[in-house]
């Protein structure tokens, strides 16, 4: 054991004594637009995207009356490794605030709760297989629900990014 720990010690000496690298999120792009001025714009209802104090997220597709749901990235940190996702069945009527479905973790179960009114149109296959989705991709392929809006002016009610960080910081 003794020897062992002799050969590795000089590795793990040089590996420790190394400058860690700097993180790819803090180094600056390539290229910036001048300041004041503005990128490609896009339409306040493209690709709306809304918040829940519950963790949920809602985005509304372009021109459409149908939304994707899913949990945010702080939800999926915290509840630890998915390992099982209950899907909504097809045409099921759900409220605002009533449960969609569900997400089983290492940790915890959460009910995944429906922003706004509407009609499931279908749930997300690529869960079935692999719930770990969700982990990495929460906001994104990890989405639960897809869903017909009954009232889009129901998103107003809703948390923008800006503020939905402001409640997970606070």
């Amino acid at each position: 054991m003794a020897s062992i720990a002799r050969t590795i010690r000089p590795f793990a000496c040089r590996a420790l004594a190394q400058k860690p690298s700097s993180p790819a999120c803090c180094t600056a792009p390539a290229f910036r637009f001048p300041r004041g001025t503005r990128g490609f714009s896009q339409s306040p209802l493209s690709q709306l995207k809304k918040f829940t104090e519950s963790h949920e997220w809602i985005e509304l597709a372009d021109g459409s009356k149908t939304a994707k749901i899913g949990i945010t990235a702080y939800a999926a940190n915290s509840l630890g490794d998915v390992v099982f996702v209950e899907l909504p069945e097809a045409e099921l009527e759900v409220g605002a605030g009533e449960p969609v479905g569900a997400v089983e973790s290492v940790k915890s179960a959460s009910d995944v709760l429906s922003p706004v009114a509407g009609k499931v149109i279908r749930g997300n296959a690529v869960l079935e297989d692999n719930a770990k989705t969700i982990n990495a991709s929460p906001e994104g392929e990890g989405w639960i629900a897809e869903i017909e809006v009954a009232d889009p002016a129901e998103l107003e009610s809703l948390l923008d990014e800006a503020a939905y960080k402001e409640t997970i910081d606070a």
